[in-house]
């Protein structure tokens, strides 16, 4: 007699049908692309010999097999493709000394990002392209930081990566133009081409650029002047370009850089007068601008942007006083005007700004009595700097031994202050007193010529 099969209940087959797939997944292990696995494989082989990587992680996305520096996604075709690659700082992956530019990340279908950060440290080598080219790039974040045997120029191939957003070229030994094809790049949003050794102009291709939100070109050895085509870049919102050879005046047009929060033109060649555009840079925070032969008065709209934290203009010729508007800006926590040749008094409003830390004055032509009370002056302490300017003084009811501002007290050193109701009366009593002597002795002279 057959005995009857007991049907499974349904809290059973509930179960079975919920860990079946994932048996099956098991089962069925998927592992992306054999040729793309010995592309990586290859790539982690000329660059780092900290393990032996086929040996120790024969699945490279699969969790347990896979490594820190390493990240993976699902493709369209549901297989594991390597997303994202990490050199140079630990956890991830270190570099050999004898590493060199790994052309074959262009040749992986679904590669993102890659960092290599202080890897190419020893043996010299350039940034190349494979000769056969992905024809959809889907790199999107290229990092070549602090390598200083990287060298050579920036290959004009890099336009081919279309999809890239963020270009760091910084801290290398790259030379040469800045190839005007890379402005094509017009998903970009950052581009970081700093401390390096290129030369030439700044293409005017840039105006391409018109997602770019940072730009910076500082450290270089760029020429001729910053093209009028920045006038394009409307998303723009941190732009440096300091310490290269620019010359010329800043472009009229930068008054459309509305979204601007910080530009750096220190150590240039910059001269003449700014655009009066340049109030309408409202979201305006940072004014790096130290370093540059303008020789024209300090620019008056400066004062008008109500968001600027901080103004750094030293040691480029300004001329004239100090504007009253620069005392409006309430926002302002650091003004450097040293080494200038500013004249005039120090406008008393300083002291009224409440974020102010650190103010630097030194070195110029100014005049009179400091307009700044004790708390002023103790809260600033050694970040006010007012040396180097023969005619100012300290009224001596502020003086004490907290804060040394680099001014001798009024009246001391043949030092004055301006002319202040007390000076005033003092002066027209020392007038009087001397018209009076002067008179005294003229008649004396007199009687006695008239007594011979």
């Amino acid at each position: 007699m057959k005995t009857k099969r007991a049907l499974p209940s349904p809290s059973s087959l509930l179960f079975h049908l919920l860990i079946t797939p994932i048996f099956l997944c098991e089962a069925n292990t998927v592992s992306m692309p054999p040729s793309e696995s010995e592309t990586l494989f290859t790539i982690m082989d000329s660059m780092s010999s900290d393990q032996q990587w086929r040996q120790s992680h024969p699945s490279p996305c699969t969790p347990g097999s896979s490594w820190p520096g390493i990240e993976c996604k699902t493709g369209p075709d549901r297989l594991p493709h390597v997303s994202r690659l990490d050199f140079g700082s630990a956890p991830n992956p270190s570099c050999k000394s004898s590493a060199s530019f790994p052309h074959l990340i262009f040749t992986l279908p679904f590669l993102q990002s890659v960092f290599f950060f202080n890897c190419f440290t020893h043996s010299p080598t350039t940034i190349i392209f494979p000769i056969k080219l992905l024809p959809n790039s889907s790199l999107q974040q290229l990092s070549l930081r602090s390598n200083p045997s990287l060298s050579g120029q920036i290959p004009p191939l890099i336009s081919s990566l279309t999809s890239l957003q963020i270009l760091t070229l910084s801290q290398n030994k790259l030379t040469g133009a800045i190839p005007p094809v890379l402005f094509s790049l017009k998903s970009l949003l950052h581009l970081d081409l700093s401390y390096n050794k290129l030369t030439g102009p700044i293409p005017l291709t840039l105006g391409n650029l018109n997602s770019l939100v940072g730009l910076d070109l500082s450290y270089n050895s760029l020429k001729g002047p910053i093209p009028p085509t920045i006038s394009q870049l409307g998303t723009l919102q941190k732009l440096d370009l300091s310490s290269n050879a620019l010359s010329g005046a800043i472009p009229q047009g930068v008054e459309k850089l509305r979204s601007l929060s910080f530009i750096a033109l220190s150590n240039n060649r910059l001269r003449g007068a700014f655009p009066k555009g340049i109030s309408k840079l409202e979201s305006l925070q940072y004014f790096i601008m130290d370093n540059n032969p303008m020789h024209v008065p300090l620019p008056v709209e400066l004062g008008l942007l109500p968001k600027l934290q901080e103004i750094q203009l030293e040691n480029s010729g300004y001329s004239g006083a100090i504007p009253e508007s620069y005392t409006r800006l309430m926002n302002l926590s650091s003004l450097s005007l040293a080494d200038n040749k500013l004249t005039g008094e120090i406008p008393s409003g300083f002291g009224d700004l409440p974020h102010v830390f650190h103010l630097n004055l030194s070195r110029n032509s100014l005049i009179g009595v400091v307009p700044f009370d004790s708390s002023f002056l103790r809260r600033l302490g050694k970040n006010l700097d007012l040396s180097g300017n023969r005619g100012l003084c300290l009224n001596p009811e502020d003086e004490f031994s907290v804060v040394k501002t680099g001014v001798d007290l009024c009246g001391k050193n043949g030092t004055s202050g301006p002319s202040t109701k007390k000076s005033q009366a003092s002066t027209s009593r020392c007038c009087y007193g001397s018209c009076l002597l002067a008179n005294a002795l003229v008649v004396l002279f007199l009687g006695l010529r008239h007594h011979r």
